[in-house]
C-alpha cells in the first residue's frame, strides 16, 4: 500500500470535489481537500471530511457468492454468464436487464452499455441517475439538441442573480453553496429560493418564494410572458438561434397571466412575484440553479423547459455569470450520461432512436447486435421484473430495494425473478438479501477511473488503498463475463486506461463537431498521460487541449437546423391528488450528513450524529390538527404502503406539506423506508419518478413504552415495533418502541443486551408505576451494554454516557449516574452535534455563547471551530444566537 499522498475525487454529489488521500502507516487515511481542484478549491463538505471512517472493512463483502455459499471467480462468472445466456437465447434480448448506478466509474459504466446494447442487443441498461436528473437530460435534449450542461462553477461567482430553485445548497450542495456566498460578499449579488419548504437555503435569500408544490410551470411560463411585457427580450438572439417561441408563447398564454394570477396559482404573495420578475427581467447576469425539487415530478421535464425558455428568451446562456445550471446529485451521473448509461442513449451523446447514429456505434465497436428501440427506465424495468417479462437483472453499486418508489413492488419482484445478480462493495444491503450471485466489486478508495462533475468536469480517481479479500473492479466483473458470453473480441482491456481511450476516439468517430460529446483530444493518452490527467471540462479536442469552459454561447445549438426550441409547456395537475383519506402531501429529500442509502454514511460515527433516526417534518397546525405531539412517532401511510418516524415540528414546512428523508433501509430502521410509501409515478417523457408529491395520511402511532440502548455491537431488536439504530464512536445507538411492554422487563432487557456475549455483571433499576427502567451490562470493568426505558420519548443526547465506553473502567459514580439517568457531577454533555466537521454539540454553542459572550459566527467559529469547514450548520449557529435553549442534563426524565 502506498504511503503518498494521492490525488483522487470525493465519491458523494456531482460537484465533484478534488481531494488529497494520505495512508498513514498505522492503517488510517488522512483526507483532505485539494486546494488545487478547480471544483472545490480546497473546500470540503462534512461528508466529505469524514471519509476516512467510512473505508474501513466492516461490513465489506470480499467474496463471490451463489445462494449464500462462497465460490471462486470462475464459478461465479461462468454461473451469470451461463445465466443470462440461457435467458436470451430462450426468451430473447430483452428478457434480461442491467441497472446500474452513478456511483459507477465512467470505464465501468461504459462496459457495461456495450454489453448490453452493443452485443446482448437491447436498452434494457438503466441507471438510478434516472432517479435524479433524467428530466434534466429530456429537458436538455428538447431545448438544445442534446444534453448540454452550458455553464461552470465560475458562473455562481460572477452572476449578479441567484435563483435556486427546489434545492436545498446548503445541505445537499455545500461546497457550492459556500462559493456562492463567498461570492455575494463580493458581488453584493441577490439570491433568490423558490422551494415550497423553508430550508436553511432560505436564511441567506433576498427573497424566499414557497411556491405551492406542483406549481413550478406557471411561474416560469408567467416570467416568460412577463419579459415579453416588460421589452426585456433579445430577439436579436431568439431570431438568429432560436425556434418555436411563438408556440411557447401560445402555451403560457393559456395559463395564469400576469403576477396576481400567477400569485394566486402559486400561492404566493404578488408583491414577492413581482420583485422575482424585475430582477429576472433587468438582471443580464442570471443563473438559474434547479435540482431535485424540479427535476423529481411527474412534469419535471417541463419544469426544466419552462426555466430554459427564459434563459433563451433573453439570450442569457453559455456567457459569464449566465444560464440555467442543473446541480447534479451522483459523483458520475454526468459520466453515465457520456456512455449512453439510460436506456434511452447511445454511447457518446448518440441517440438510440437515429439510424445513422447507431450504424457508427456498431461499425465502431463492431458490435454483433445494436439496440434499436429504447429500453425500460427504471421504475418500468422492475415492473417488468415483477411481469415476469425480464427474467435475469443484474443490479451494480446501487440498492433499489431501498431507493426506488413503491420499494414493497420492487421487494416483491426481485423476489420473483428468476436471477438476481448483485454487484457490490456491501455485503448485506436490502438489494442483496434477494441476489442469487453477489460478486465482490472494489469501493472509493480501491478502484481508478475517471468521472465527470455537473460542469462536465472530467477528473480522476485514482486508488490509495489495496483491493481487499477477492474485490475486483466492476469494468472486470463486466468484461469478464462478457467474455464467457462468448464476446471477448470486444472487451479485451487490460487496465481502465484501455476503456478511457476507447470511449474518447469514439467520441470524435464521425464527429466533426455535429455532436457536443467530444474528448477525442484525450484518445491518444498512454498510461502515465492518463494517471496524470488533470480535471479538464469537454470538450476536449486536439486543437482544445485545455477543454472548454462554457457551451451554446455562440448561439450554436445541436438541433439538425443549428437552433435551440422554446418548448411549449402548460401546468399540470399532479397525477394523484390530495382527497379526505390522503389529505397531505409528502416530499422527500436528502439531511445534511447522509447520503441516498446510507451504505456509506452510515458508516461514520461523525455523520451519524447529528440526525439518528427517521423523521417526519410536520408544520405544528397539521401536528396538532392530526394529533402529533413534538418528539412522538407517527405512521406515515400511502395506498402504496406506509412507515413509521419521529414527529419534528417545523413551522419552516408548509401547512398541508410533510417532508420526510430518503436515506434509512432495513439495516438501520425497522420501518423508516420512505420509498415504501412514495408513489411509483412518472414524468411521461423522463421516465424520472415524482418523488415530491405523494399524497399520505398522518396518524400517531402510539406506543406504551420507548427506550434507549447503547452497545458496543449492533443489537438484534425483538419483541419492539419500532427501532432505529445509528453508529457512534465505539458504541451503537438504538431507539426502540413497543405497542405492549414485555413481560419481564428484566428477562427481555437481559435477552437484548447480553447479544450472544458472555455472561457479565448487571445492575438495574426499576419504577414500575412510572414506566422507567435502567438497566447497564458490565464486562471485565468496561461498559458493554446500557438501556434506559419509560413510558414516552427518552430524552437526552447520551454524549456523556457514549464516552464511557471508551474508559478502562467504569467507576462506582459512573453506575449510579447511569441508574439515576442525570450527568455525572462535573461531567460535560456537548449536546446533540451540530457541527459535523468539528464534532461540535449545541450545548458547547450555547455555553461559549453565555459565558463568552459570542454575537456571531464567525465568533462561534474563531472560539469552537464550528461553521469554519463547509458552512453548512452557518444557519443552526445562527439560529443558536438568537434563541435560548436550557442544557439538557438528563436521561430519562
Amino acid at each position: 500500500m502506498t504511503t503518498e499522498a494521492v490525488r483522487t475525487t470525493c465519491p458523494y454529489c456531482g460537484v465533484g470535489c478534488g481531494l488529497i488521500a494520505t495512508p498513514q502507516p498505522d492503517g488510517r487515511v488522512d483526507i483532505r481537500p485539494d486546494p488545487d481542484h478547480p471544483a472545490n478549491l480546497g473546500r470540503i463538505c462534512s461528508k466529505g471530511a469524514a471519509l476516512e471512517e467510512t473505508i474501513g472493512l466492516d461490513g465489506r463483502l470480499l467474496h463471490p457468492m451463489i445462494a449464500g455459499r462462497r465460490v471462486g471467480w470462475d464459478a461465479a462468472i461462468d454461473h451469470v454468464a451461463r445465466g443470462f445466456r440461457d435467458t436470451i437465447d430462450r426468451f430473447g434480448p430483452d428478457s434480461v436487464a442491467f441497472y446500474v448506478s452513478g456511483q459507477l466509474l465512467t470505464e465501468d459504466y461504459y462496459v457495461a452499455n456495450k454489453l448490453m446494447k452493443g452485443f446482448i442487443g437491447s436498452a434494457n441498461i438503466d441507471t438510478n441517475s434516472r432517479l435524479c436528473m433524467s428530466s434534466s437530460v429530456a429537458g436538455h435534449r428538447r431545448a438544445f439538441g442534446t444534453d448540454t450542461v452550458p455553464g461552470n462553477y465560475e458562473d455562481l461567482e460572477e452572476a449578479d442573480l441567484l435563483i435556486l430553485v427546489g434545492s436545498n445548497a446548503a445541505w445537499c450542495h455545500p461546497v457550492l453553496y459556500q462559493r456562492v456566498m463567498a461570492a455575494r460578499e463580493k458581488r453584493r449579488s441577490r439570491l433568490v429560493v423558490i422551494d415550497p419548504r423553508r430550508t436553511v437555503t432560505c436564511d441567506d435569500a433576498d427573497l424566499h418564494l414557497a411556491i405551492r408544490p406542483g406549481t413550478d410551470v406557471a411561474l416560469w411560463s408567467g416570467l416568460l410572458m412577463h419579459l415579453i411585457e416588460v421589452g426585456a427580450a433579445d430577439y436579436a438572439f431568439t431570431g438568429r438561434a432560436t425556434a418555436g417561441l411563438d408556440e411557447a408563447l401560445a402555451a403560457a398564454a393559456l395559463g395564469p397571466v400576469g403576477i396576481d394570477e400567477v400569485a394566486r396559482t402559486c400561492d404566493l404573495e404578488p408583491g414577492d412575484v413581482a420583485a422575482f420578475y424585475d430582477w429576472f427581467a433587468h438582471t443580464a447576469r442570471t443563473v438559474t440553479l434547479y435540482s431535485q425539487g424540479v427535476n423529481q415530478s411527474s412534469a419535471g421535464t417541463d419544469k426544466v423547459n419552462a426555466i430554459i425558455n427564459c434563459h433563451l428568451l433573453t439570450g442569457r446562456i453559455g456567457t459569464p455569470g449566465a444560464g440555467p445550471f442543473s446541480l447534479t446529485g451522483q459523483p458520475n451521473a454526468m459520466g453515465g450520461r457520456e456512455v449512453g448509461g439510460l436506456a434511452t442513449q447511445l454511447a457518446a451523446h448518440m441517440n438510440l432512436e437515429d439510424s445513422h447514429h447507431r450504424d457508427l456505434v456498431r461499425t465502431f465497436w463492431n458490435a454483433l447486435a445494436i439496440a434499436d428501440k429504447p429500453g425500460l427506465k427504471a421504475v418500468d424495468l422492475f415492473a417488468a421484473i415483477g411481469r415476469g417479462d425480464v427474467k435475469a437483472v443484474w443490479i451494480m453499486s446501487t440498492n433499489p430495494a431501498v431507493s426506488l418508489p413503491d420499494a414493497g413492488s420492487v421487494a416483491a419482484a426481485l423476489a420473483k425473478c428468476d436471477l438476481v445478480v448483485v454487484s457490490d462493495c456491501v455485503e448485506r444491503t436490502d438489494t442483496t438479501a434477494f441476489a442469487h450471485v453477489v460478486l465482490p466489486a472494489l469501493a472509493w478508495g480501491e478502484k481508478d477511473g475517471t468521472v465527470t462533475n455537473s460542469e462536465r468536469r472530467i477528473s480522476r480517481q485514482r486508488a490509495f488503498l489495496p483491493p481487499p479479500g477477492e474485490a475486483r473492479p466492476d469494468w472486470w466483473i463486466v468484461t469478464e463475463v462478457a467474455k464467457r458470453m462468448g464476446f471477448g473480441s470486444g472487451f479485451d482491456y487490460r487496465t481502465p486506461a484501455d476503456i478511457f481511450r476507447e470511449h474518447a476516439a469514439l467520441s470524435g468517430y464521425g464527429n466533426d463537431g455535429i455532436r457536443d460529446f467530444d474528448i477525442s483530444g484525450l484518445a491518444d493518452l498512454d498510461d502515465a498521460a492518463f494517471d496524470a490527467l488533470a480535471p479538464v471540462q469537454w470538450p476536449v479536442m486536439t486543437d482544445r487541449p485545455e477543454g472548454t469552459a462554457r457551451m451554446l454561447g455562440d448561439g450554436r445549438f445541436y438541433h439538425a437546423d443549428g437552433r435551440a426550441r422554446f418548448v411549449a409547456v402548460s401546468l399540470r395537475s399532479p397525477v394523484h391528488a390530495v382527497n379526505d383519506e390522503f389529505p397531505l402531501i409528502l416530499n422527500t429529500g436528502r439531511v445534511r450528513d447522509h447520503w441516498h442509502t446510507m451504505t456509506r454514511t452510515g458508516a461514520s460515527p461523525v455523520l451519524s450524529a447529528h440526525i439518528d433516526e427517521p423523521f417526519v417534518a410536520v408544520h405544528p397546525g397539521d401536528a396538532a390538527r392530526f394529533g402529533l405531539a413534538e418528539g412522538s412517532l407517527a405512521r406515515i401511510a400511502s395506498r402504496w404502503g406506509d412507515m413509521v418516524a419521529r414527529v419534528r415540528c417545523d413551522d419552516a414546512q408548509a401547512e398541508g406539506s410533510v417532508f420526510a428523508p430518503i436515506h434509512w433501509n432495513g439495516r438501520f430502521a425497522s420501518r423508516g423506508l420512505v420509498d415504501a410509501v412514495v408513489n411509483p409515478v412518472v414524468d411521461p417523457i423522463s421516465g424520472q419518478p415524482e418523488a415530491k408529491h405523494t399524497p399520505v395520511a398522518l396518524s400517531p402511532c402510539a406506543m406504551a413504552w420507548q427506550a434507549v440502548a447503547l452497545s458496543r455491537r449492533p443489537l438484534e431488536v425483538g419483541g419492539a415495533s419500532y427501532w432505529a439504530r445509528a453508529r457512534g464512536r465505539g458504541f451503537w445507538r438504538t431507539r426502540i418502541a413497543g405497542d405492549a411492554p414485555p413481560g419481564d422487563w428484566d428477562g427481555w432487557a437481559r435477552g437484548l443486551l447480553e447479544s450472544g456475549g458472555a455472561a457479565a455483571e448487571w445492575i438495574s433499576y426499576s419504577d414500575p408505576a412510572s414506566g422507567r427502567y435502567r438497566y447497564a451490562r458490565i464486562s471485565a470493568g468496561r461498559l458493554h451494554a446500557c438501556l434506559f426505558v419509560a413510558a414516552g420519548p427518552v430524552e437526552g443526547t447520551f454524549d456523556w454516557i457514549a464516552r464511557l465506553f471508551s474508559a478502562d473502567t467504569i467507576e462506582p459514580l459512573e453506575r449510579a449516574a447511569l441508574l439515576s439517568g442525570r450527568l455525572l457531577a462535573g461531567a460535560a454533555d456537548t449536546g446533540p452535534i451540530v457541527c459535523a466537521c468539528f464534532s461540535v454539540g449545541r450545548n458547547q454553542i450555547q455555553a461559549a455563547i453565555a459565558q463568552g459572550g459570542l454575537a456571531s459566527v464567525q465568533e462561534i467559529g474563531a472560539t469552537l471551530g464550528a461553521g469554519t469547514n463547509c458552512g453548512s450548520c452557518k444557519p443552526e449557529l445562527r439560529n443558536l444566537l438568537t434563541s435560548a435553549e436550557p442544557l439538557a442534563v438528563s436521561v430519562g426524565e
